[in-house]
């Protein structure tokens, strides 16, 4: 039986392979944009936040391009339509940075009885550092397992301090474990190539696991998650991945993963199912 170790490595070659056969790069190798910078996607990153917090699309003139375009739940929409709308009170905000890609994710988390929303916004920004794309699950009331003030509750305890470099694992590592994961529900090998820490805890809407391992799929022949979008932060040992989660009502959804020491750690998901309720 393969390692850990060398499961991981079997499954990134076997994703690998498939990008290539499917004409889509795998995202560790994605092309970097000329002005890419960990000040320009902070940039982007404070101004979206402020967008959110506003209601108001006027404080992203700044960052982004031209003919820039928004997603939400996997659709494209008209951002005039969308939850940037909203004016919302944020209680927790965290954002990861990808160099390679030119790219960040935000963790939102709005606990407003009135308005309560977790929120995970991919931005892409072009070759001239300008925004290109904001792309949002937002998950809320009907949401899967949602409770935005367990979020909040959750997440404030963890602590996601930077990985010295020294001990930064690579992003192919990074992205072959959080594959391995969303894989699990159509492939019987994948879980065996996650490489499961202790401890390890989920985040899953807002329910809590102290186990990641705990309520892994058994049955292996479901649909599987498709349309994967990847945010990657070395430094951080973390990917974000948005993807159609076909086998729950072709949801939106929204995994990230946190890796120490070449370990999962922590867990975050947020699953919203167009405006349904969410139901296996």
């Amino acid at each position: 039986m393969l390692s850990s170790t060398g499961s991981l490595k079997l499954l990134a070659a076997i994703v690998a392979i498939f990008n290539t056969a499917s004409g889509i790069p795998l995202a560790s190798i994605g092309p970097r944009a000329a002005e890419c910078s960990r000040d320009v996607l902070a940039a982007a990153a404070d101004a979206y936040v402020a967008a959110q917090s506003a209601g108001s699309l006027d404080l992203l003139q700044k960052v982004v391009a031209d003919k820039w375009e928004y997603e939400e739940n996997n659709v494209r929409i008209d951002a005039k339509k969308s939850v940037l709308r909203k004016k919302l009170k944020i209680d927790h905000r965290r954002t990861i940075y990808d160099l390679v890609q030119c790219a960040t994710y935000t963790e939102l988390v709005i606990t407003d009885s009135a308005n309560p929303y977790v929120i995970g916004t991919q931005i892409r920004h072009g070759a001239d550092g300008r925004v290109t794309l904001f792309d949002s699950v937002a998950s809320t009331t009907g949401s899967w397992l949602f409770d935005a003030k367990k979020t909040l509750e959750y997440v404030s305890k963890e602590t996601w301090d930077p990985i010295p470099e020294s001990k930064w694992d690579t992003r192919e590592h990074i992205q072959a474990a959080g594959d391995a994961y969303m894989s699990m529900w159509d492939n019987a090998t994948a879980a065996s190539a996650v490489p499961w820490g202790t401890p390890c805890t989920r985040v899953e809407g807002g329910a809590f696991a102290s186990s990641c391992t705990s309520g892994i799929p058994s049955n292996n022949n479901q649909a599987p998650n498709t349309r994967r979008r990847y945010v990657i932060d070395q430094a951080m040992g973390s990917v974000n991945i948005l993807c159609v989660w076909e086998h729950m009502m072709n949801a939106a959804d929204s995994h990230e993963f946190r890796l120490e020491n070449g370990k999962v750690r922590y867990i975050h998901t947020m699953t919203e199912c167009g405006g349904r309720t969410c139901r296996l």
